[in-house]
This record gives C-alpha cells, structure tokens and sequence, in this order.
C-alpha cells in the first residue's frame, strides 16, 4: 500500500481543518492564544515517553500527514499501563511500538493492560487491531464508535454505494467529480485500517474506570465522531480529549451520505457546552494533538464563537438560492473544488453548517429537477 493511499482521508481532514483555521484566523479578535498556557515544555522525541505527571506519560508517534504526530497518553495501571489511543496504521508506528513494547522500553510485554481509544479515526485506533493481535491488549471503546468503526470497513470493501453519488449529485457535484469518486471504490486500505479486534469493552459517558488508584470520568462527545470519549481525573485535575477539544486546530465536523439530514454541527456545540459544564476549567488538558494545555473554557468558548461567526458569515451568503458546492468561500480560504478528496470533505463540512441553519429555522431548503438541493435565507 502506498502511503498516498493509506493516509488519504485523514490528510484531507487534516487540509481542510488548516484551510478552514486560515479563514477564521481573518475573522477572530484574538483572545484565547493569550489565554492558554502550555506547562510541559517541548514534546518528547517521536517514539520515546516522556513523564509529564506522576504515573503520566507523554509518547508522540509520527503521523504521514499534517500535523505531523498524534499524542498517545499512558496512564499508571497497577503494575502496568493503560494506554489512551494507539497511532496511525503504517510501518513507522508498528517500529515505535515495538521499541516502547520491546525489553528495554517503557511498556515491554505484558505491561499494557488495556487500549483505551477515544474515537474511530485511523490515527486514533489504527493499530488497535495489531496490539490486540501481537501483544494481547483489550480494546475498550464506547459503542458508537465501535459500530462506526466497523460499518466503515464494510462499506469501504463493495463498488460506490449509489445513495453515496445521489448525496453528492444533491450537493452540486458535477458528473466529473461524481466520476472520481465512484473510483476510489473498494477502499480495501481504509477497510484494513478500521479493522478492530473480535471484541471489546463498551464504556459509556459518565462511567468511571478505576485505572490505577484513581478515577477517571468518561465524558462523552458528538459531532465529530459519533460518540468519542474524554477521561476526566478530578483527583489529579487532567482531562484527555482525545480530538473533542484541541488547542491550536478546531475538529471536522461533516455530514456524511448515511445520515443526510444528520445535525453534527449542533451535537458539537451541545458537546462543548457538555465539557465547560462538567469539566472545571483549571484542568490540565492532554489533547491528542499539539501541547497539553491550561484554559479549557477559553478554548471552548474561542471554538463555539468561531463556529457562530461562520454561521452568520453563511447565513448572509444565502439571500439567493445556492448549493453546497457554491458556499465553500465563506468558510474556507482557497478553492478546494480541483482536489478531489478535499472536495469530498468541504462538502461534508458545508452540509453541516446548512442543516444547523436549517435546524434553526434560519433557512430553507428546496430540491429541482436534477434533484440538487438549492438553500436560502428565510
């Protein structure tokens, strides 16, 4: 497989979160950069742990696409470690975990005593399969995106679903771009990457898990993913967000062609409203990408004002009927209609912010002829 292939749709995630923070960069008084604070100093190297608090380790793996690297966090679990997330599926990861894995690492055989991933995403729980399988970890998850994970390897291994073409051809997409994305049909790659061990530990929001001598919280988001977990430790004042809250990048938030009329834009922000209501804001944050932080409510509240500003920004745009497709300027900052991939997730992207308007009763929608949907201010 080649890495192009492999990486393809978490890259695109990735471009888009950086073409649609340049936008935002443009429309923001800037308050929350002062506000954060960043305590741990610099990361560790690629592939070594690094203790940040007592019976917390720090580990970052590479990743093949921006940012970079994903933070994977290790917890004290009796004689051994609870580890949150496992990394991006390639050759590079497998080669860290061996090493963190092997005799002279951190975590050699028999001191992992559980996986506990936060989300479906493959960087998150990519090499979940390959733990499970080579090292006897159990994977704990929550059940939506367990499901998610595994109603993503079927779809991706069968010819383009045609309710995936009607979605499309609905947003605007021309037969061109339709063309390119029945081509990308099987995905046996992504198939492969969302594959997960025979079974799991379900945990659900507001669970709490003994992991060593302490309490973790599960706290759970949507929007994202569908129903991605954070750990949040009172006792020690830590909150592991997994990709629900993040310092420096704000997290995707589509709509995709199996739930069409889905609201993920509104569960994201009753999400982050979630966290700044059960989650103090003096907690220590340890986000799966860029630097553990202080100032949760600021970021949460920098997060939701962004989101609210590009609301009103689209919902302006619509005092004349437009399509999806004719709404990515106002919320992103280059064109993405000639790449092919990063079309697909604008449009997702897009859809999101158009059905909360709708969700609010703000706009309206109508379908012509061709059946593509045609939205406008009300």
């Amino acid at each position: 497989m080649t890495a192009q292939a492999a990486c393809s749709q978490a890259r695109d995630r990735s471009t888009l979160d950086a073409v649609r923070e340049r936008r935002d960069a443009m429309n923001v008084t800037p308050v929350t950069r002062q506000t954060l604070a960043y305590p741990c100093g610099e990361p560790p190297v690629v592939g070594e742990a690094r203790e940040i608090a007592a019976g917390v380790r720090w580990i970052r793996l590479a990743l093949p696409f921006s940012p970079q690297h994903i933070n994977i966090w290790a917890l004290r679990d009796g004689a051994g470690w609870a580890v949150i997330d496992s990394g991006y599926p390639d050759d590079a990861t497998r080669a860290a975990w061996t090493h963190l894995l092997g005799p002279p690492g951190p975590f050699a055989p028999g001191k992992v005593t559980r996986l506990i991933a936060t989300h479906m995403h493959q960087d998150h729980i990519g090499m979940a399969n390959w733990l499970a399988r080579e090292h006897g970890v159990t994977l704990w998850m929550t059940q939506g995106e367990h499901e998610a994970s595994l109603a993503v390897a079927r779809e991706s291994q069968g010819a383009v679903p045609e309710a995936h073409l009607a979605f499309y051809r609905r947003a605007g997409w021309s037969e061109r771009a339709l063309a390119q994305h029945a081509g990308r049909f099987p995905r046996r790659e992504v198939a492969a990457m969302h594959a997960l061990p025979a079974g799991y530990r379900r945990i659900a929001g507001g669970e709490s898990l003994r992991i060593g001598n302490h309490e973790w919280r599960v706290v759970v988001g949507s929007g994202h993913s569908p129903e991605h977990a954070c750990l949040h430790c009172p006792e020690r004042g830590l909150f592991i967000s997994g990709d629900q809250v993040l310092p420096r990048i704000s997290s995707n938030v589509s709509v995709w062609p199996d739930a069409p009329d889905a609201d993920p834009l509104g569960d994201w922000l009753d999400s982050l409203a979630h966290v700044a209501a059960t989650v103090p804001g003096d907690v220590l944050v340890l986000p799966a990408h860029n630097e553990p932080f202080h100032g949760l409510h600021a970021r949460l509240g920098e997060l939701r004002d962004k989101r609210e500003r590009a609301l009103r920004r689209l919902r302006a745009r619509l005092a004349e009927p437009r399509r999806a497709v004719d709404v990515f300027g106002v919320l992103f900052a280059r064109s993405v209609e000639d790449d092919a991939a990063l079309l697909r997730m604008a449009t997702g992207e897009s859809l999101a912010y158009l059905n909360h308007l709708r969700q609010r009763g703000e706009i309206e929608c109508s379908t012509d002829a061709q059946g593509v949907a045609w939205y406008r201010r009300v």
